[in-house]
C-alpha cells in the first residue's frame, strides 16, 4: 500500500509563521479583554488575570473592573478564539471532503438545523427546565438531528459522494431556514425575535466560563483527528481515484470527516450562533501562505481563525458601543470583499488546487 502524500511543499517556513500567529493571538486576546465600552488599561488587565489565575486578591476599588475582565470579557474572547479555530479547521476539512473550494462548515445544513433548536428555546421557551443550558443543548441536539438527516438522505450504497452531500445539505438547509423563519414571524414578543436574529447572525454576548471547556475540548479533539489524517486529506483533495490508488478509502474517510465536522460545527454553533465566512475564507488565506499541504494548513488555520474571530467580535462591540452588532455581520463585511479579491487573483483556482 502506497503512503498517501502529494501536496507540493511551500517555500514559506512553517515554524516562524506559526509562532508569529501565536504571538498575534495572544496580543489579540489582550486587546479583546482591555478594549470595550468601558476601557481597562493593559497593565490592569494583566494584574487582574494574574490574580484570577493564582487566586490572588484585588482591592474593593478594582472590584468592578476585575469583574468586567475576568467574568465578562475573558470568557468571551477565549470562546471567540475557540470558535474561530474550530470553524477554520472544519472549513479545511469540508473543502477537502467535498472537493469544492467554495464549501464551508455550514454547507452541510448543520448550522441551519442548529438554528431550529436554538429558536425553539428563544421564541417558544422549549427545554426551559435546563435553565442556562437550554439554548446550547437544544442547538446541539438539533444540529445532530440535522446531521443524521443529511447523512441518511445523501448516503447511497456506494457511500457518500461530494455532489450529493452538497446538494442534500443545501436543500435541507433551505428547509431548516424556512422553519426558523416561520418561528421568528410567529413570535409573540418583539424582543424575542430580536434575540433570535442576533443568534442567527452569530453572537458571543452570552459567553460564560461554563461554555468554554466543552467547546475547547471538542475543537481540540476534532483538530487532533484532522491533523492525524492530513496526508489522507491531501489524497482525497485530488479525487477519489487518486486517493484509492494511494491506499485511502474515500467513502470511509468521507464518512469519518462528516461525523467529525458535524460534531465540531454543532458544538461551536451551539455556543456562538451561526457565524459565517470564517470557515470559507481562512483556509484560502492560509493556503496562500502555506501551500495546499493539509499538514501545514491545519497548523496555521486554527490560529488564523482564532485571531480573525477575536478581532471581529471586538469590532462588533466597539462600532456601535454600548450597543453590539452581531459578529456575523463583521465577518461578512470583511469576508465578502476578501472573497471577491480571491476570485479575481489570476487564474489559480481557489484554495490553491
Amino acid at each position: 500500500m502506497r503512503r498517501p502524500t502529494t501536496a507540493s511543499p511551500s517555500r514559506t517556513p512553517l515554524a516562524p509563521v506559526a509562532a508569529g500567529l501565536g504571538l498575534l493571538l495572544l496580543g489579540s486576546l489582550l486587546c479583546g479583554v482591555a478594549l470595550g465600552a468601558a476601557g481597562v488599561a493593559a497593565a490592569d488587565v494583566l494584574r487582574f488575570l494574574w490574580a484570577g489565575l493564582t487566586g490572588g486578591t484585588v482591592s474593593a476599588a478594582d472590584g468592578a473592573a476585575y469583574t468586567i475582565v475576568w467574568e465578562i470579557r475573558l470568557p468571551r474572547v477565549v470562546l471567540g478564539a475557540v470558535v474561530g479555530a474550530g470553524l477554520a479547521s472544519v472549513g479545511v476539512a469540508v473543502q477537502a471532503m467535498v472537493r469544492n473550494a467554495l464549501a464551508d462548515p455550514f454547507v452541510l445544513g448543520i448550522s441551519s438545523g442548529a438554528a431550529v433548536g436554538a429558536n425553539a428555546v428563544i421564541l417558544l421557551g422549549a427545554f426551559a427546565g435546563l435553565g442556562v443550558w437550554a439554548l446550547s443543548v437544544s442547538a446541539f441536539g438539533s444540529a445532530l438531528a440535522a446531521m443524521a438527516l443529511v447523512y441518511a438522505a445523501a448516503r447511497t450504497p456506494q457511500g457518500l459522494t461530494p455532489l450529493r452531500l452538497i446538494l442534500t445539505g443545501t436543500a435541507l438547509a433551505y428547509g431548516f431556514e424556512a422553519v426558523t423563519t416561520v418561528m421568528v414571524f410567529g413570535a409573540a414578543r418583539g424582543e424575542a425575535a430580536r434575540s433570535a436574529m442576533m443568534w442567527l447572525l452569530g453572537s458571543l454576548g452570552g459567553a460564560t466560563w461554563a461554555q468554554v471547556p466543552i467547546a475547547a475540548v471538542t475543537v481540540a479533539l476534532g483538530w487532533a483527528w484532522l491533523r492525524r489524517r492530513a496526508e489522507a486529506l491531501n489524497a482525497l483533495a485530488m479525487g477519489d481515484e487518486t486517493a484509492a490508488a494511494l491506499g485511502v478509502r474515500p467513502d470511509v474517510l468521507r464518512r469519518e470527516l462528516f461525523l467529525v465536522t458535524a460534531a465540531v460545527t454543532g458544538t461551536v454553533v451551539a455556543v456562538s450562533g451561526a457565524i459565517g465566512f470564517v470557515g470559507l475564507m481562512v483556509p484560502h488565506l492560509v493556503r496562500m501562505v502555506a501551500g495546499a499541504d493539509h499538514r501545514r494548513v491545519l497548523v496555521l488555520a486554527p490560529l488564523a481563525g482564532a485571531v480573525l474571530l477575536v478581532w471581529a467580535d471586538l469590532l462588533s462591540r466597539l462600532l456601535l458601543a454600548p450597543a453590539e452588532l452581531p459578529v456575523g455581520v463583521i465577518t461578512a463585511v470583511v469576508g465578502v470583499p476578501a472573497f471577491l479579491l480571491l476570485m479575481r487573483r489570476g487564474n489559480r483556482p481557489l484554495g490553491g488546487r
